[in-house]
């Protein structure tokens, strides 16, 4: 095979590769700050809004800004009332990455937010279900901060799922994010 055959079969064979990926955003939210949620929910609602298929994969940090304020997870051990003290409960509670000086950061993002009419991580956590973004949670992550499922928000379709389940949805995406 000359270099012009060879170059013309590896362009095929990425054309087929191209072709097999789908119209669909993965998304690994790791970070809890609230920066970092917002930009997750508003690349997750703008991708739905130009008809992508979105999952985001809760873990680690990202976790504790999924549970609902209201309910308590009962059967805890030490550990998971620890975390459950330490960490926000829901997405009304997390805080900035930077400048959040002790809240007052937090507190004026959030003020300027509602003023300039921009949507809170509550509201940008129910548009995405309404536009249909799907919620897988890591079954790790809860079981080491020793979360329980019953405590989470209620969002229709959400999963509890393992790290193979988000690799499975990953690998037939066009685009894949870590925030």
């Amino acid at each position: 095979m000359d270099v012009q055959q060879t170059l013309d079969s590896l362009k095929n064979e990425m054309n087929q590769l191209r072709d097999e990926r789908k119209n669909k955003l993965s998304m690994v939210v790791f970070s809890g700050d609230l920066d970092k949620l917002l930009a997750a929910f508003i690349i997750a609602t703008g991708a739905a809004a130009m008809g992508m298929e979105v999952v985001q994969f809760f873990t680690f940090w990202a976790t504790p800004a999924l549970r609902d304020k209201k309910k308590k997870g009962k059967g805890k051990d030490l550990f998971g009332k620890m975390f459950g003290f330490m960490l926000p409960r829901g997405a009304g509670k997390v805080k900035l990455s930077k400048m959040n000086m002790g809240g007052m950061g937090t507190g004026m993002m959030q003020y300027l937010m509602k003023r300039k009419k921009v949507a809170s991580l509550p509201d940008m956590i129910g548009l995405a279900a309404e536009m249909g973004v799907r919620q897988y949670i890591c079954e790790m992550s809860m079981d080491l901060m020793g979360f329980k499922q019953e405590e989470m928000i209620d969002y229709p379709g959400r999963e509890f799922v393992g790290v193979a389940k988000f690799l499975e949805e990953a690998g037939d995406s066009k685009i894949q994010l870590f925030i």
